[in-house]
């Protein structure tokens, strides 16, 4: 290419560009990079399949897309002064002659159009619309309109009619007439570009004729007419106002809607981006301060959901994912709605904390990942969970509908991806971090400000209303999922979450490198730290054999806890409950009542009740008078009385127990579900090993 010749191809454009550039249009097109290109030319290649335009052009925004859209139904090559013409009209609105060059410099950026630089390009430069821009945005004739809703040019519509019909047509409009049918059609679409002219054929217009026009004028251009039409669609056919383009249709030319429209391919242009307004202003530390709360019962419910796991590892799909019936036992053991516990499941599945245990009864486990997680600190535990939600390619929203077969998508099956997902999560907190601190957005203009700066994300196949697109709902998820994480409160972005996006100037950045996630990452967790109220070593003990945790215990304490009572209630403050249960269960665990007694006077700022004191001392006193072992299962106790007592209980019956010795029962009966038989009859057995030992039964011990 000769030096300052203006280039021929785009392969040409993007070899005359710079290298920072050049860095720019695969930073906007990634795609372009996979695989590596040899050379620019290929570069250019790959950057008009239709595939990856089409991925571009989904990334433009409205005014850069209705500027793709005006170069489409205009001729190729476009200068510059056309598309303005196009885009602000006669009137030449002040606002879209601002904006117009930084359109074409996001075109041009993306390599959608070539020619010169936007400023050349005022001075006289002419632009190009990638071809496969030009057919995507402006369909071949017969296909749907434009997205402007302009029909064909004259000379593509007149291109079937006869010779004879277009001197009639050049009659009728006053018009002299032509040798042959291209000039024919070039007088009138000449005629219809004059606006002098243009005017003076429309002013001799019947009303009704006008009003004809006015339906047609905006799109779509196609109508339908009769054999014999009415006397103001006969004069709008006899003038070429109307063009047949098959028996029975017809349209209105390209040239003649712009001059009804005033020379604009569009009836409202939005320049500007609209801006996310304020609905509520609250105290920035009270915002922090109800997200960490939020922080930590997302963290219990994490611990409920994997615990829960652990003691009964749910069954996974033959077609992959978890039952529904599965889902509605968790959603029972988190105490909330199936829609919420859908999302804690896809949130546990995405930090790696919970995974298919690959046996051959495949089933949902913890990972040992997990026991590395619970070893951290509060604050870097909520932090790699929201890392792993803003990443995450998976949308829980979706868990309930149906794929585009009709098949149900469940919770950790397939059909949940959405690659949108981790950009639409990062630019809802970047709008909001454009807020100040405290300010919670209205909900209303975010979601038209996400429209603005992507209108093509049309329609998702697997909603339940195709018409809302799927950007739109997936905002109004980020929403409500970024509540229950803490990443914002009461609408408004707290502190950790503003640290989660990293620096200000990378808010806006719709994906960080990996050092950029975990540096983001490492100051959430420093942000979220001071905010977290220290964990507790005592708990206040009730006479109603309860125990009030009135916050975040040590995790020592908590684990200890959590096997000697039952969570009754959670909030600012949990409760526990103790019952026979929960105190067998410590036992089994390896406790005996001594510890337990010394363990709760150590960590209980109120004296232990006697109540508890008794349970505590019944339950010990009984357990481990019966000891279960593998006959298939015995029953050893030193007290025949009690040994001839079970035999004679009707309800022993379906344990086919018999006497081995003075001192031992056996049965076919599996050990466990011995065991559990015997202590739903009201008695207190302890398990026993192949060696006479007491089986201690350890806290939730599956993983992958």
């Amino acid at each position: 290419m000769t030096i300052g010749a203006s280039p021929r191809t785009l392969a040409e454009d993007l070899r005359a560009r710079a290298d920072d550039a050049l860095a720019e249009l695969l930073h906007l097109r990634p795609d372009l990079l996979s695989p590596v290109p040899n050379d620019v030319t290929q570069l250019a290649t790959r950057a008009g399949t239709r595939a990856s335009v089409l991925r571009a052009v989904e990334r433009l925004d409205r005014f850069a897309l209705q500027t793709a859209e005006a170069l489409a139904v205009a001729q190729d090559p476009c200068p510059y002064e056309t598309l303005h013409a196009l885009m602000a009209g006669e009137d030449a609105a002040p606002e879209v002659t601002e904006a117009l060059p930084g359109a074409v410099r996001r075109l041009r950026a993306r390599a959608l159009v070539w020619g010169p630089e936007a400023a050349d390009a005022e001075a006289g430069g002419v632009l190009h619309l990638v071809r496969t821009a030009r057919e995507l945005l402006s369909p071949a004739p017969g296909g749907p309109p434009p997205p402007t809703g302009l029909g064909p040019p004259v000379a593509e519509a007149a291109a079937g009619m006869s010779l004879n019909r277009l001197q009639q047509l050049l009659e009728a409009a006053g018009l002299p007439g032509t040798h042959d049918g291209v000039t024919a059609a070039e007088s009138l679409a000449g005629l219809f570009s004059d606006r002098r002219r243009m005017d003076e054929l429309l002013a001799t217009a019947p009303p009704e004729s006008m009003a004809l026009l006015d339906r047609l004028v905006w799109g779509p251009p196609y109508g339908t007419v009769s054999a014999s039409p009415a006397t103001p669609v006969r004069w709008l056919l006899d003038r070429g106002l109307l063009l047949p383009t098959s028996p029975g249709h017809v349209v209105l030319p390209r040239e003649a809607a712009l001059h009804l429209r005033g020379g604009r391919a569009h009836r409202a242009v939005e320049p500007f981006p609209p801006p996310v307004t304020a609905a509520y202003e609250h105290q920035p530390a009270t915002v922090d301060a109800t997200a960490a709360g939020q922080a930590l019962l997302a963290l219990d419910a994490i611990e409920d959901l994997v615990g829960s796991w652990a003691a009964q590892p749910p069954p996974v799909l033959r077609a992959g994912g978890l039952a529904v019936r599965d889902l509605k036992r968790t959603a029972v053991a988190l105490d909330c709605s199936e829609p919420l516990a859908a999302f804690w499941v896809e949130l546990a599945f995405a930090a790696g904390l919970v995974a298919s245990d690959g046996e051959a009864d495949e089933r949902y486990a913890p990972t040992p990942a997990y026991d590395d997680w619970q070893r951290q600190p509060a604050e870097r535990r909520w932090a790699s969970l929201a890392t792993a939600w803003l990443t995450a390619t998976r949308v829980p929203g979706l868990v309930g509908g149906r794929d585009t077969k009709g098949r149900a998508l469940s919770a950790l099956g397939d059909g949940l991806d959405r690659g949108a997902a981790p950009d639409v999560r990062r630019r809802v907190l970047g709008l909001l971090a454009g807020l100040p601190e405290g300010v919670a957005a209205d909900r209303a203009t975010l979601l038209a400000r996400l429209r603005w700066e992507r209108p093509l994300r049309q329609g998702d196949p697997t909603g339940e209303d195709g018409r809302q697109d799927l950007r739109t709902r997936l905002a109004q998820w980020v929403l409500d999922e970024a509540e229950l994480l803490g990443v914002t409160a009461r609408g408004a972005l707290s502190a950790p979450g503003r640290a989660l996006l990293g620096p200000p100037a990378a808010a806006a950045v719709l994906a960080l490198t990996g050092a950029e996630l975990a540096a983001a990452t490492e100051a959430a967790a420093r942000t979220l730290a001071p905010l977290l109220p220290e964990p507790l070593d005592h708990v206040l003990l009730q006479a109603d054999l309860t125990a009030v945790a009135p916050g975040p215990l040590q995790r020592p304490l908590a684990e200890v806890l959590g096997v000697l009572a039952d969570v009754e209630s959670k909030g600012g403050a949990t409760v526990y409950r103790f019952t026979p249960a929960s105190v067998r269960r410590a036992l089994d665990a390896g406790k005996a009542a001594a510890e337990l007694h010394d363990f709760l006077a150590a960590h209980s700022r109120t004296p232990v009740p006697q109540p508890l004191a008794y349970l505590i001392d019944d339950v010990a006193r009984k357990h481990g008078q019966l000891r279960i072992g593998a006959a298939s299962a015995y029953v050893r106790c030193d007290d025949d009385a009690l040994l001839a007592e079970i035999l004679a209980d009707r309800r022993s019956e379906g344990l086919r127990l018999r006497r081995l010795a003075p001192a031992i029962l056996v049965s076919q009966t599996p050990p466990e579900v011995l065991l559990e038989r015997l202590r739903e009859m009201g008695y207190a057995p302890a398990a026993e090993s192949a060696e006479g030992d007491v089986l201690i039964a350890r806290a939730s011990a599956h993983r992958t």
